[in-house]
């Protein structure tokens, strides 16, 4: 782990071309900035009954998270510049209890009171294309940043959006470092082999890779109907094509069915046995704040489905704790979600689903291995007055795996949004 040089050079080189052209209008009137103010409990109960294993962990700790973009300066060619600042406070802690991703410690690791992160993205646009480099937060089927804990997940690199042509989305870049969730240093990139019965093999340097590139193509064909290709590559590691539909059928009033198809296949590049093929698909019935889902995951080849590592992956079955990606497993979801709005409580609403997996090659003379798990979300966010913004998340998962073990979960999440301007 390691403070990055090219995130100063970034910030150096931004200010520089930037800060001259403060005045101009528009770089300006577009600027917006926010605080979002971050309270986060967490229990992980991992049910271990024997003295050398750790048996649950549980911490509390405060972030604040400033996000801050400009506009673009007038002219053919637009500049600009958008900053990401992050602080966590430990609040409760202890090395027995550490490890909850929360904050930079461990088992039997108490770590640091507190930590932070900043990048800054230099930004040019032309037209309707606009290329964005030092940090960044994908969102893409290839590569998604996750912000499930304190901090978010962020990357140093380049990434280019174009959408000239309408309904058409195009995205290319490159990620050379990234800053874990729980981290403020920046990391090499590497495949994410931890837990799970994946059945990969590493030469050369492990699980670590060098540069991610990434390219992809997304098309609106009509309003309820999009179609998506994207490509990631891990350099010396995995090569990856993800093809995805998205459609919704109208039925009524108030009443819709959408489709959502996904596969994606998985080789090695050079120093790995990456070999992978994913299915998925979810149906979901909506009726008025009633929604139900049914979600089918499978995976074929030699190895389990492969990813950069904290990231979300492009799967219908990653769900709180599991992503049901071992090799040859095969898993079913079921999943209620309810929209209290419909009933006159905006702002109200609860989640809740089962996946179970089955069929896991767990290596030759060993019986296929077993999966489930079960999660419950409630939440809700004031709508009107003083407390306008302010949202309260209460997650429950209970996951029961041969690969990963058996985890009992609650995750208490108070969160405040200020807009700065």
């Amino acid at each position: 782990m390691r403070k990055t040089s090219l995130a100063l050079a970034v910030i150096a080189g931004t200010l520089g071309l930037t800060l001259s052209q403060v005045a101009n209008a528009e770089f300006i009137k577009d600027s917006k900035a926010s605080l979002e103010l971050r309270n986060f409990y967490m229990n992980r109960d991992l049910r271990h009954t024997t003295a050398a294993q750790q048996s649950k962990r549980e911490e509390w700790a405060q972030g604040f998270i400033l996000r801050a973009e400009s506009g673009f300066t007038e002219g053919t060619v637009g500049f600009g510049l958008d900053a990401y600042a992050g602080l966590g406070l430990k609040l409760d802690s202890s090395d027995e209890r550490a490890g909850t991703n929360l904050l930079p410690n461990g088992f039997r690791d108490e770590g640091p009171g507190e930590y932070s992160e900043a990048t800054a993205t230099f930004k040019a646009k032309v037209s309707k294309t606009v290329l964005k480099v030092g940090g960044l937060m994908p969102k893409l089927p290839s590569v998604s940043a996750n912000d499930s804990r304190l901090l978010p997940q962020n990357f140093l690199g380049g990434h280019l959006n174009s959408q000239e042509i309408a309904g058409l989305t195009f995205d290319a870049g490159q990620l050379k470092e990234l800053n874990q969730r729980d981290s403020s240093d920046f990391q090499d990139l590497s495949v994410n082999a931890a837990g799970g019965i994946r059945n990969f093999q590493f030469s050369g340097k492990g699980n670590q890779g060098d540069d991610f590139n990434f390219a992809g193509l997304s098309y609106k064909w009509l309003d309820n109907l999009t179609t998506t290709y994207h490509y990631g590559e891990l350099e010396e590691l995995y090569k990856q094509h993800i093809f995805g539909l998205v459609h919704v059928l109208p039925i009524a009033d108030k009443q819709s069915f959408k489709t959502d198809l996904r596969y994606a296949r998985s080789t090695d590049d050079g120093s790995s046995n990456i070999d992978n093929n994913y299915f998925g698909a979810m149906f979901t019935y909506a009726l008025s704040g009633h929604s139900f889902g049914l979600g089918y995951q499978k995976m074929s080849g030699d190895t389990g489905y492969a990813y950069l590592s904290g990231t979300d992956p492009y799967l219908v079955n990653y769900v709180q704790i599991g992503d049901f990606a071992n090799k040859d497993e095969t898993s079913w979801q079921a999943r209620y979600d309810f929209n209290f709005a419909s009933i006159g409580i905006p702002g109200l609403t609860f989640m809740t689903r089962y996946i179970s997996g089955d069929n896991i090659d767990r290596g030759p003379g060993v019986s296929e291995g077993k999966e489930w798990e079960r999660d419950m979300d409630i939440g809700y966010v004031v709508q009107e007055g003083p407390l306008k913004n302010l949202g309260l998340k209460w997650r429950n998962a209970t996951m029961r795996s041969d690969g990963l073990g058996e985890f009992d979960e609650n995750r208490l999440i108070v969160s405040y949004t200020l807009p700065l301007f």
